[in-house]
């Protein structure tokens, strides 16, 4: 599409917003180039947004990651994929250690805490661990879940072991670049909504051969699931993983995706990119997380070092 008609749409988002934003606006505008003029006008108008819905609030989110363990949802990006298992080693770490980890991050100052295990770590286990996080968290640190695929028993069972939210998301080529149907993880996230859990949200994990049409299509589910808070990540390529030969996006294609994103989703808290890093702030971003334990873009099972 012309610079005058990516222009065009951008005066519209800037003038009337983008709850109209059609699929072929936000796929012209995820096509445009980066070294364009019209890339810095996105930006300032995803920070504009922010500015003014956010108040300029920024917010710290951690996570901790409970368990480095093989996954037999064997997902081609993931360091625990039982496939390619590239982790330096196998553990799970204990009620205590939790409550220890979490001591230390509150005095740093967190504002929401995310409990993350392997889709295969069992629910009735991963419950404890909830309500051991919320005994000692106060009351203004939400505590979000980040586990398997569940059905609407155990998400209100979350909710009523001291959960506030979820982090779940249908990942860009879910089913082909992993062993879960889509299916479940959108019956998932109707669980979640049900129980009226909040929904945290990502667009991931972004890599080079991943479209402006499915990034687009991607983004308007996302839109129709109202989070709270929403994210852009790409793609680690972790050494041993069999999409690392694919490479990664650079800084600037992510920070354009960063402010479609907010600009289309449109979450009521924050907008957060993954992995942290400074360019995206320019977009409008103001969360980020800070992580502990296993992480699936890690070979390091402590990746806090």
């Amino acid at each position: 599409m012309a610079t005058q008609e990516k222009s065009s749409i951008l005066h519209k988002w800037r003038e009337q917003g983008t709850t109209t934003a059609t699929e072929e606006e936000i796929t012209t505008l995820l096509g445009m180039s980066i070294y364009e003029d019209d890339f810095y006008d996105l930006l300032s108008i995803s920070e504009a947004r922010s500015r003014a819905c956010y108040g300029s609030r920024g917010y710290v989110f951690a996570q901790i990651g409970i368990n480095a363990e093989p996954c037999s949802k064997n997902c081609a990006f993931c360091s625990m994929g039982k496939s390619h298992y590239s982790m330096d080693g196998k553990w799970q770490k204990d009620i205590p250690q939790m409550k220890q980890e979490i001591e230390n991050l509150l005095v740093q100052g967190i504002d929401a805490l995310f409990l993350m295990t392997t889709a295969d770590f069992p629910q009735e286990e991963a419950l404890q661990f909830f309500a051991a996080a919320r005994s000692i968290l106060p009351n203004n640190v939400n505590l979000i879940a980040n586990i398997g695929d569940l059905d609407i028993h155990m998400a209100k069972r979350l909710r009523d072991n001291g959960c506030d939210g979820a982090y779940h998301i249908r990942r860009l080529r879910e089913g082909v670049d992993t062993s879960i149907p889509p299916e479940k993880r959108e019956a998932s996230l109707e669980a979640l909504r049900n129980a009226e859990l909040e929904i945290y949200y990502c667009l991931e994990p972004i890599g080079p051969e991943h479209t402006p049409e499915e990034l687009a299509k991607e983004l308007l589910f996302a839109r129709s699931l109202h989070p709270v808070a929403m994210a852009a990540m790409r793609r680690v390529p972790v050494p041993g993983t069999p999409l690392a030969k694919k490479g990664r996006i650079s800084a600037r294609e992510l920070t354009k995706i960063v402010a479609v994103s907010n600009l289309v989703v449109a979450p009521s808290r924050c907008m957060n990119v993954h992995e942290p890093m400074q360019m995206p702030l320019l977009a409008g971003v103001n969360q980020l997380y800070a992580e502990s334990g296993a992480n699936p873009r890690d070979t390091h099972s402590q990746t806090e070092d």
